[in-house]
């Protein structure tokens, strides 16, 4: 039992922490709310709306009733939030663990990059798909469909090892994972892709040293007909029947007759 003369004293003791972590939470709470929306702003002004636009990461927020840009702007805001909610915990002496708040203090910081990262590399990943895709539209080669996962994946793969990082996670193990699996993909494609890069090759020959053009009447193998266009991977001629779309590298494999 305290003495009687003692009370007031110790409710003003015990009043001031606390009422020094209601205001450290009511500035935290206008902080958030100023940070994230000035960095809405920064990333709408840096041109983020339209660069991740189309993405399946963007469709998702979409849906859900948010946006990429607002995501991210809305991070930053919980993790002021979340700083100034432990700060208030740690002044207002709720909880009184030294040790544990030093901990705190490192790894939240860290935990934050970890997630922004992984958003940013989801992102990444879709714009790298899309983009990859787009550029490998026009090849008519079957395989040439697993290249964009394998970059979207590639990229996924790297994040996720930058983000555990970050938290603290032994990543050896997954960089030597990721090691592997490079070796793979490089020795697999070149077994997958020896036909796209055998084209490719035949293809610079064709364009620097154009044996025949556009408008000449060739036959290669047992098609016959007018050449319509010649690109890195394939000649495409036609007749007035059908329209043959030729690989460069069978262009060697059974050589060109040219009618003059």
């Amino acid at each position: 039992m305290y003495p009687l003369q003692s009370f007031p004293e110790n409710v003003t003791v015990l009043r001031e922490p606390v009422l020094v972590a209601l205001v450290l939470l009511l500035v935290g709470i206008g902080l958030g709310l100023l940070v994230g929306r000035v960095n809405k702003q920064i990333l709408t002004a840096a041109g983020v709306p339209d660069a991740v636009e189309g993405t399946p990461f963007e469709r998702t927020a979409r849906s859900l009733g948010t946006s990429t840009v607002s995501l991210l702007a809305r991070l930053t805001s919980w993790f002021v939030y979340g700083v100034s909610i432990l700060a208030a915990i740690r002044v207002a002496n709720f909880f009184n663990a030294p040790s544990f708040w030093v901990g705190v203090a490192a790894f939240v910081p860290r935990l934050f990059v970890a997630v922004v990262v992984m958003i940013i590399g989801f992102i990444a990943a879709d714009k790298a798909e899309l983009v990859t895709s787009e550029r490998l539209r026009d090849v008519k080669l079957p395989e040439i469909t697993l290249l964009p996962l394998a970059v979207k994946y590639t990229v996924l793969y790297i994040a996720l090892l930058i983000a555990l990082s970050q938290v603290g996670v032994n990543t050896l193990a997954l960089l030597v994972l990721l090691t592997v699996y490079v070796f793979g993909v490089v020795f697999l494609g070149g077994l997958a892709f020896k036909d796209f890069l055998s084209s490719a090759a035949a293809g610079m020959y064709l364009l620097l040293n154009q044996p025949y053009g556009i408008g000449d009447e060739v036959r290669i193998g047992d098609r016959e007909g007018i050449v319509q266009e010649v690109d890195l991977l394939v000649t495409r001629i036609e007749n007035d029947e059908e329209e043959f779309i030729v690989p460069n590298r069978k262009v060697f494999e059974h050589g060109i007759a040219r009618t003059r």
